[in-house]
Order: C-alpha cells, then structure tokens, then sequence
C-alpha cells in the first residue's frame, strides 16, 4: 500500500484565504480599470479633442477646399464621432458637378481626410468674350471668371452643342500630351465636305477629322508630322485618307485659320 502526506482542512485554509483574497484584488483592478476609462471616456467627449481638429482635403484644383468644408456643413463643432462617411461622401457628390468621385476616412483622434476626384475639362467652349469649361462627360459648367484663363485644353469654336457630349467623349480618350499640342477646334458648317472639325494645332499645322473619329485619327498626328519636311506648314488631312496639303504662302495660312470653313 502506497503511503502519502495527509492534508487536514487546518493546512488549506490560508492558502484558500490567499486564492480568495488574489481573486478579489483582480477584480477590484478591473472595476477601477472600467471606472477610470468611463471617465476618461466622458471627459474625451465633453473636450474639444471629441470635434473635428482638422480637415485634409486632396484631389481637387477646381473646387475649392472652402466649397467641400461649406457643401459638408464641417465646422470645429462638428463630433468627430457623429459623421457618417458614406453620408457625407454623397452629400459632397452631389454639392458640386466638377466632382465625380469622394472617399472620406475618419483618423484618430480627430482628423477627416477628404480624397475627390474631379471630371476632366476636356475643352472649353467659347461663346462671344466668355469661356465655358466643357468637363470630360461632355457637361457644360459655369463661364470661367474675368481673372481665369482656359489651360491645358483646347478652345472650341462656333461649336455644334448636339455633338459636345460626343467631342468631349472622344477628347479624354486622348493622353495629356496631345490635347495639350491643341490650340482650337473649329466645327464645319457646310455639310457637303468630308469633315466636321478643323484642329488647330500649336505647332501650326492645321488637321482635318470628324468628330466620330477625332481620337482615333488625332493618335496618328505625331507620326505624320515627324514625317513632314521641316519649316513646312499646311493642312493634314486625317480622315477618308491621310495626306499632307502644305500652305502656298503665308497669306493662305492666315486665311485658313481665320475662316469659320
């Protein structure tokens, strides 16, 4: 028979006291734990450290960073914790044409980072003394202010306003580099001739197209000209065919650009 160390009642009892007494240290710990973050808690929400501190805005350069605070009713009173983005990501939408896509993330302690995106102005159309930004959906938004000036997009001209959807469709399928060479665009009026648009360039040659295919055909314009003897200047015609008409003196080349075709 195995023998073994009797335990009497006598012998557990501290260390059940010392297990009872741990027990209750720890959960004293904790209830004072929950109780001091309750209060801080409360005192968060009640100090300006609870409101919105600071708005960082990215993305936009047409649309103001006072417009998007204004059109989110976003002050240094507003609860960081009330905002729902989402919400606010639509209300931003739908204040401002210009803006065709917002992310809103909330940064703790009390930062809201505001990410847009804005339409391409793919042009600008021109009517009288006055300028028109056209955006790349082909909407037509508010005349330039007297202090702003069209930039880095082309000018049209006597424009047909039942095909601007389609030209400002076919405008943002070119890259930056090529509609930034464009200086105008002229619609046709005659419908007897093979194209609709004539395409001043910068560089002063002039380029004849449609507006179906002004894209496809504005894509072969640096090749063409790379093949053109230099100090030439004329016409190239980027439609049915593709040839070079040069200008037969410096009067014709006025003229050319001057007409309204």
């Amino acid at each position: 028979m195995k023998s073994g160390k009797v335990i009497t009642i006598e012998d557990r009892i501290p260390k059940l006291k010392a297990e009872r007494k741990r027990k209750a240290n720890r959960r004293l710990i904790i209830y004072l734990s929950l109780f001091f973050l309750l209060i801080l808690l409360v005192v968060y929400l009640q100090s300006p450290l609870s409101k919105i501190g600071k708005i960082t805005i990215e993305g936009n350069h047409y649309v103001a960073d006072s417009s998007i605070v204004k059109a989110g009713n976003l002050t240094n009173e507003t609860s960081f914790w009330n905002i729902n983005t989402k919400e606010l990501e639509n209300k931003l939408l739908k204040s401002n044409v210009q803006l065709s896509d917002v992310k809103v993330h909330k940064r703790f302690p009390n930062t809201i980072y505001i990410e847009v995106k804005e339409f391409v102005r793919v042009a600008y159309l021109k009517e009288k003394d006055a300028y028109f930004p056209i955006l790349e959906n082909g909407r037509v938004i508010d005349k330039l202010l007297s202090d702003e000036t069209p930039v880095n997009a082309p000018i049209l001209a006597n424009a047909d306003k039942k095909k601007l959807e389609e030209i400002a469709n076919e405008l943002k399928q070119l890259p930056q580099s090529l509609i930034q060479r464009i200086s105008e665009i002229k619609f046709t009026s005659s419908e007897t001739i093979s194209y609709d648009l004539r395409v001043f360039m910068n560089d002063g040659f002039e380029v004849r197209t449609s507006v179906a295919n002004l894209a496809e055909n504005l894509r072969k314009y640096p090749a063409v000209v790379s093949q053109i003897e230099p100090g030439k200047r004329g016409i190239i015609h980027l439609n049915v065919s593709t040839y070079f008409e040069e200008y037969k003196s410096k009067n014709e080349e006025e003229t050319e650009h001057e007409s309204e075709g």
